[in-house]
Parts: C-alpha cells; sequence; structure tokens
C-alpha cells in the first residue's frame, strides 16, 4: 500500500525526517506514535503530497507519488484541526466537497450515524468543537477509498461518538482497508491498532505490534511500554 525509502525532509536548518523507511502493506489499521517533534505530521503531510520531501521515495498503491496527484482521489483523510469556512451551512459544505471528489457517497448514513440532522441547516461557524468534528468524520468517511489518513480523530468526541467512530473505523478495516492513525490517545491505540510505528527524530525506532512492543520492552501493560520506549530513545 505505502513504500517509502530513504525520506528526507529539511525546513530550512531543521532536519525533520532523516534516512526513513517504511513498508505499510494492505489492509489494517496503522498507528503513528512519538513525541511532540519527532516527525509524525511532516510524514503524514509528504503522503499526502501537501509536504515535498528534501530527497526520497513514496509510492502509494505501487505508483510514485511525484508528479502524480492523481492518486491522492483513492485517499481519505481527516486532519486534526477542522478549518471550516464559518459562514457555509453543514449540508453547503458536505454538497461542496461531493462536487469536488466526484464519487459516490454515503453521507446520508452517516449524518443519522453521528446525529447531525439538527445541524444541517446551521452555519459550521456557530458549531461546538465536537460537532465539527463529527462533520469532518462525515466528510473523511463518506466516500469510498482503501487509504484512509486520521490525524488525531478522536478530538473533542463524546465517548457516544467514539464508539461509533471506532465502529466505524472496524467495519472500514473489514473491508480491507488500509488505515492510518496519528493520537495521543493510548487506549485508543491499544484498543484499535494492529500494528505501531513509533518515530523519534525523524526516523523510525519499532514498528510492531502491542503485544511485541510489550515484550520488547518487558512490560505488561501499553502506556508503561510507550513510556519505556520513550525512555529506550531518549537513552540511545
Amino acid at each position: 500500500m505505502i513504500q517509502i525509502e530513504n525520506l528526507h525532509k529539511k525546513f530550512g536548518r531543521n532536519q525533520v525526517l532523516f534516512n526513513l523507511d517504511l513498508d505499510i502493506h494492505s489492509g489494517g489499521i496503522f498507528a503513528v506514535l512519538g513525541p511532540n517533534g519527532s516527525g509524525k505530521t511532516t510524514l503524514i503531510k509528504c503522503i499526502l503530497g501537501m509536504v515535498i520531501p528534501s530527497s526520497g521515495e513514496i509510492d502509494v498503491q505501487d505508483n510514485t507519488i511525484k508528479k502524480n496527484w492523481k492518486y491522492r482521489q483513492d485517499i481519505n483523510y481527516l486532519p486534526q484541526i477542522a478549518n471550516f469556512p464559518g459562514n457555509l451551512k453543514v449540508k453547503e459544505l458536505i454538497r461542496m466537497i461531493k462536487d469536488l471528489r466526484q464519487k459516490e457517497s454515503k453521507e446520508e448514513v452517516l449524518v443519522k450515524l453521528f446525529g447531525l440532522e439538527p445541524f444541517l441547516d446551521k452555519k459550521l461557524g456557530t458549531l461546538s468543537g465536537g460537532t465539527k468534528q463529527k462533520v469532518n468524520i462525515v466528510l473523511t468517511f463518506m466516500f469510498d477509498s482503501s487509504l484512509i489518513i486520521l490525524d488525531e480523530p478522536t478530538t473533542g468526541l463524546d465517548p457516544a461518538s467514539l464508539i461509533k467512530l471506532k465502529e466505524l473505523i472496524l467495519q472500514e478495516k473489514n473491508k480491507g482497508k488500509t488505515i492510518l492513525i496519528t493520537t495521543h490517545i493510548m487506549q485508543f491505540v491499544e484498543e484499535m491498532a494492529d500494528e505501531i510505528v513509533y518515530l523519534l527524530e525523524g526516523n523510525i525506532f519499532f514498528k510492531g505490534s502491542v503485544e511485541q512492543l510489550m515484550t520488547r520492552t518487558k512490560q505488561t501493560d501499553f502506556e508503561h511500554a510507550i513510556a519505556a520506549i520513550t525512555i529506550q530513545t531518549a537513552d540511545a
């Protein structure tokens, strides 16, 4: 699904990604973790073509992304911060995204799932952060794409909506989709992720399952395993 070789990215003198190699196969949930400044967001934006690497190769579905915008048509992306035009109504935004993507959509099912019917005629600028995140989720999942990238998807969600989001992600996984997630919620990662990719200072320090991480760190629970590997990376 995603093959990355010798990826480098510098912003001025700041080396954000360094000699990064990563292979993510098709199907499953992959959590990209790491401390602040580890390169998670830059890596995601490189995959999306929003940041151009200094050097290296990125292939998505066996196609290089260089000078090839069409690969993005088969990616659904949920950004961490939903900066919607405040003067647009929810239904107007959904219609606009549908017109842009020109793909079959299932927004009605998702609007009902997250209880957004009362908000369709409301302007986005009047919505709470949690409601905006639900709109963000609808826009992300209403198209059928093989790769789904979620940046902090749980932000602002109430417990009931979080359960619905988890069920939605698992449904997409069961269809053979590849889901890439960045999050700081370790319980969410432990419940959902098939594999963990742990970044430090722009390179991959660990890639494997939750169980493999706990074996490596000799810990009995996931949060302590993450804390232990963070200490290991600092001492390396």
